[in-house]
C-alpha cells in the first residue's frame, strides 16, 4: 500500500508528458495567432482596446480559475460540514505565509511579457514573433546555470547558437519594409472625377469620423483603422519578452525546487495571480493608459476575439507552471518546434504572410534547435520523477570466509537490537569466558559459557 502514492505520481508524470506537447501546441499556436488577430482586425465602434486592460484582465481569470480550483481542492480533504469561509481562510493562510513573497519577482516579470508580447505582435506577423520568441531558450540555459547550477554541454551551446542565427535569419528584411508613412499612403489615392467614383468613395466612408478642417485626429483615425507594424519596435519587444519570461521561468522553477514542504500548484498559481494583478493594474492602467482609459473606457474596442485572446492567454500562464514541474523539457521544445510550423501555416494562409527563402532557412534553423536543445539538467519535475520511478538498490551479499572452511559463504544477518556478540578470535577458541552481567528483563538468560564446536554464545537453533 506504502507504493501506491509513488506509483499514481509516476503514473501521472507519464500520463502529463505524453499530453502535454499536444495541449502546448494548440495554446501555443492559438494565442500567437489570436492575439495577433486581436491587434490587426477592423476596430470595433472606431476604437482598438488598449493592451494594459487586456494584461490586467489576464490575471483577473487567471486568479479566478486558479481560486476555483484551489478551493475545490481543498474541500475534497476537508469534512461535509466545514463552511465556505473556513476553506476561504484555509486557502488565504496558504497563499500568504511560507515563502509567497518568493513570487513577487517571477510574478512581475511574467507581467511584463505579457505586455510587451502584445507590442510584438501588433507590429510582427505571428509566425515572425513565434521563431524570435524562442531567443528565451539562451536565456534560460543563462540564467539556469548562473541560479540552478546547471551544466551546459558544448552540443547545447552549438544548437543556442544555431537558434540565434536562425532568429537572425528570421528577422532579415527581404526588401519590403511593413512601415508605411502618411505620404506614401496618400499617393495612392487619386481625387474622383466622375459621379460614380464619388459613390464608390461615399461607400467607404463608415470608418471616419467628423473633424473640423484641420489636421487634428487624421493620422490617429488612420493608425486605428489601418494599424501599421513596425519591425524594429516588434523586434525589441519580442526580445524583451523573452529576457523577462526566461527569467521568470527559471527563477519560479528555483522556488519550487527550494521550497521546504510541498504545495499546491493552485495555490502556486493564486500566489503569482495575486502578485501580478498589482502592477498590472497600478502601473500599466493607472500610470501608462490612466488617461485613454478615462477618455474611452475600459472595454472600448472588446469583442470575442479580444475576450478569446485572454482567456487562452490565462490558461497558457497556468499550463505552463504544470508543464515546469511535471512535463519533460524536451516534450515542451516538441510543443514550442510543432507550434512554429503551425503558427507559420497560418500566418500565411489568414495573414498573407510572404515566405521568403532568408525566412524558410532561419525558421529551420530554429526549429531543428527548438527540438534538439534538450536538457539535461533535472529540474523540479524531473526530478521527483525520477525518485520516484527509479528501481530499489540491489542488495550484494558480503561474503567472509568460514572459521572451519576455506570457502567463502554469505555473511551471517545483521544483530537484531539487543543481540550482542563478542568478536570471535583464536586466542579464545578453547577458553571458557565467564561474566556476571545480569540478564536483560524479558528476554530469556543465555548461558555464559560458549561450545567449543560451535565457537559462539548463542546456541543454534
Amino acid at each position: 500500500m506504502g507504493d501506491t502514492a509513488p506509483r499514481q505520481s509516476s503514473g501521472l508524470g507519464a500520463t502529463w508528458k505524453q499530453f502535454s506537447w499536444v495541449l502546448l501546441t494548440v495554446q501555443y499556436t492559438t494565442l500567437a495567432l489570436l492575439l495577433h488577430y486581436s491587434r490587426v482586425m477592423p476596430p470595433t465602434s472606431g476604437k482598438r482596446y488598449i493592451t494594459s486592460t487586456a494584461v490586467f484582465f489576464n490575471e483577473v481569470v487567471k486568479l479566478g480559475i486558479s481560486l476555483t480550483m484551489a478551493l475545490y481542492e481543498v474541500s475534497r480533504s476537508a469534512p461535509p460540514t466545514v463552511p465556505a469561509t473556513s476553506l476561504l481562510s484555509s486557502v488565504a493562510s496558504a497563499v500568504f505565509s511560507g515563502d509567497s513573497w518568493k513570487l513577487v519577482i517571477p510574478a512581475c516579470l511574467y507581467t511584463l511579457a505579457n505586455s510587451l508580447q502584445y507590442i510584438a505582435l501588433s507590429n510582427l506577423q505571428a509566425a515572425t514573433f513565434q521563431a524570435t520568441y524562442q531567443l528565451k531558450m539562451i536565456v534560460s540555459a543563462i540564467f539556469g546555470l548562473l541560479l540552478l547550477k546547471r551544466s551546459v554541454s558544448p552540443r547545447k551551446w552549438g544548437l543556442l547558437l544555431l537558434l540565434l542565427v536562425g532568429v537572425c535569419l528570421v528577422q532579415m528584411p527581404d526588401g519590403s519594409s511593413d512601415v508605411v508613412s502618411l505620404g506614401d499612403e496618400a499617393a495612392q489615392h487619386a481625387f474622383p472625377r466622375s459621379f460614380e467614383e464619388w459613390k464608390a468613395a461615399k461607400s467607404h466612408h463608415g470608418g471616419l469620423h467628423k473633424r473640423s478642417a484641420t489636421y487634428e485626429g487624421i493620422e490617429e483615425d488612420l493608425q486605428t483603422a489601418h494599424p501599421r507594424m513596425n519591425g524594429a519596435i516588434g523586434l525589441l519587444a519580442t526580445v524583451g519578452a523573452s529576457v523577462a519570461s526566461g527569467l521568470a521561468g527559471i527563477y519560479f522553477e528555483k522556488v519550487l525546487k527550494d521550497s521546504a514542504k510541498m504545495t499546491s500548484l493552485w495555490i502556486r498559481n493564486v500566489q503569482l495571480a495575486v502578485y501580478s494583478i498589482f502592477p498590472a493594474l497600478f502601473i500599466g492602467v493607472i500610470f501608462l493608459d490612466g488617461e485613454r482609459i478615462s477618455s474611452n473606457g475600459v472595454f472600448a474596442g472588446y469583442n470575442w476575439t479580444v475576450w478569446s485572446s485572454i482567456v487562452v492567454q490565462a490558461i497558457v500562464g497556468i499550463t505552463t507552471s504544470f508543464c515546469i514541474r511535471y512535463a519533460h523539457r524536451d516534450m515542451r521544445n516538441v510543443a514550442t518546434a510543432t507550434s512554429i510550423i503551425f503558427t507559420t501555416l497560418g500566418s500565411s494562409l489568414f495573414f498573407d504572410l510572404e515566405l521568403s527563402s532568408t525566412f524558410l532557412v532561419g525558421t529551420f534553423g530554429v526549429l531543428v534547435a527548438t527540438y534538439l536543445c534538450e536538457d539535461t539538467g533535472s529540474g523540479y519535475g524531473q526530478g521527483k520523477r525520477h525518485s520516484v520511478s527509479r528501481p530499489p538498490p540491489l542488495e550484494i551479499d558480503r561474503y567472509e570466509k568460514d572459521a572451519k572452511s576455506d570457502t567463502a559463504s554469505p555473511a551471517s544477518p545483521e544483530p537484531k537490537e539487543f543481540s550482542i556478540k563478542l568478536p570471535t578470535t583464536p586466542f579464545l577458541n578453547d577458553s571458557g569466558v565467564s561474566t556476571s552481567r545480569p540478564t536483560s528483563p524479558g528476554y530469556a538468560g543465555v548461558s555464559s559459557s560458549r561450545t567449543v564446536s560451535s565457537g559462539s554464545y548463542f546456541d543454534k537453533h
